[in-house]
C-alpha cells in the first residue's frame, strides 16, 4: 500500500451542521481544486497519494464528506444528495474556495454535477468556474442498472475467483494479517478494474452503507439527462472515463453531450484510471486546467 502523504493543513469545519473534517496538499499561494471523494459514505484519503501528481502547479483541498471517514455522525437522521450539497455549499464558502474548480470522482462527479444544477436554478451560492469529472457515476437510474449488473458480473468472473483462491490457499493470513486484510479489500473492488490482476497497491476505504444506502435513495428514479438539469449546466467541463469502466460510458456520453462537455477516454482503464492509465488521465486533466486558468 502506498504511503499517504501528510497534509500541509487539516481541521474541522465550523459552519456545517456536522464537523467535516477536511486536507489540503499543495503550495498555499496557488490556484486551488476542491477534490469530491467517491462513495456515498466513503471518505477522501482512497484517492491518495495518485491524485496529488497535481499538487505542483495546485493547492488541492479536500474533505470527508458528511457521514464517512472522519465526518461520521451519531446523528441518525437521513443523509441525501440535498445534505450533500448544503454541506458542499458551506464548505466551499468557509475554506474560501472561491473561484471554485471541482474535481469529482465518481460519486463525487454526479455530487459536482448536482451542485452545478443547483447553482444553475439559484438554490446554491457558489457557481463553479470549472468542471473536472472522473469516471462519474451513472447520471440516470437506468445507466446505474446497467452498472450493477455488469460489477456483479466481473466480480463473479473465473479470474476474479481464482484469485480469491489463491489468496485463501496463501497463508497470508496467518503470516501477515494486515497484508492479508489488505488483499481481501483489493479482491473486493478488482471488478472495477479492466483487469482485475491490477487491483494492487491501493489505499484501502470503508465506505458507510447506512449513508450509501439513504443517499441513493434520495435519488429516487433520477434522471440528470432530463430538460433542466445538465443541460442547464453551461461551465467549461471536462470528462474523463475509462474506456472499460463497469459503468457505460454511455453515461458519460450523455452528460457530455448535454452540457457541451469534452469527454476524453482514457484507454485500457476500468472505474480506477488515475491507478491503471495515470498518464494519459493526468495529462488530460492538466491541459484543460492550463486552458482555463
Amino acid at each position: 500500500m502506498p504511503p499517504i502523504p501528510t497534509p500541509r493543513a487539516s481541521g474541522f469545519t465550523i459552519t456545517t451542521p456536522v464537523p467535516l473534517y477536511w486536507a489540503r496538499y499543495g503550495p498555499p499561494d496557488a490556484p486551488k481544486l476542491l477534490v469530491l471523494h467517491g462513495g456515498p459514505g466513503a471518505h477522501h484519503d482512497y484517492l491518495l497519494p495518485q491524485m496529488l501528481e497535481l499538487a505542483d502547479r495546485y493547492e488541492l483541498v479536500f474533505y470527508d464528506q458528511r457521514g464517512g471517514g472522519q465526518s461520521k455522525t451519531d446523528d441518525r437522521a437521513p443523509i441525501t444528495w440535498q445534505t450533500h450539497v448544503q454541506d458542499l455549499d458551506l464548505v466551499i464558502d468557509e475554506l474560501g474556495l472561491d473561484p471554485l474548480s471541482l474535481i469529482g470522482y465518481s460519486w463525487g462527479g454526479l455530487l459536482a454535477m448536482l451542485y452545478a444544477i443547483e447553482t444553475a436554478a439559484g438554490r446554491a451560492r457558489h457557481e463553479p468556474k470549472r468542471l473536472v469529472l472522473i469516471d462519474p457515476a451513472p447520471v440516470n437510474r437506468e445507466y446505474r442498472r446497467v452498472f450493477e449488473t455488469e460489477f456483479a458480473r466481473r466480480q463473479a468472473d473465473p479470474a476474479v475467483a481464482k484469485l480469491r483462491a489463491e489468496l485463501a490457499t496463501s497463508g497470508l493470513r496467518e503470516r501477515d494479517p494486515e497484508a492479508y486484510r489488505q488483499r481481501t479489500f483489493e479482491l473486493s473492488v478488482a471488478g472495477y478494474f479492466a483487469d482485475a490482476a491490477a487491483a494492487h497497491d491501493l489505499t484501502p476505504f470503508r465506505v458507510t452503507g447506512r449513508v450509501q444506502q439513504s443517499v441513493w435513495d434520495s435519488l429516487g428514479d433520477f434522471d440528470l439527462l432530463a430538460p433542466g438539469s445538465l443541460d442547464s449546466v453551461r461551465v467549461p467541463t471536462l470528462i474523463l472515463h475509462g474506456d472499460r469502466d463497469p459503468i457505460p460510458i454511455a453515461s458519460s456520453e450523455a452528460a457530455a453531450k448535454a452540457m457541451g462537455a469534452k469527454l476524453v477516454a482514457i484507454p485500457g482503464a476500468g472505474h480506477v484510471p488515475y491507478v491503471e492509465n495515470p498518464a494519459p488521465l493526468f495529462a488530460a486533466i492538466r491541459d484543460f486546467l492550463s486552458a482555463t486558468d
